[in-house]
């Protein structure tokens, strides 16, 4: 499981938004999106660039931080 700490939510909307960002990624499954940590959990089944998520989550309305 890879880990990526997001800034910017602040409700279950939010999560929805960045659980469908990151599904919507090809080589990305098992998401999840933990509101309270400020973090998400997900499964790579081909390699994804890291610029790929940045872009999706900014897209999306949030940061990847760290």
């Amino acid at each position: 499981m890879k880990k990526i700490k997001i800034s910017g939510m602040s409700c279950n909307h939010c999560v929805m938004a960045a659980t469908k960002a990151l599904n919507s990624i090809e080589g990305i499954r098992d998401v999840k999106v933990d509101l309270t940590a400020g973090e998400a959990t997900f499964e790579e089944t081909a390699p994804v660039d890291p610029e790929i998520i940045k872009k999706k989550i900014s897209e999306a309305g949030f940061d990847v931080v760290g």
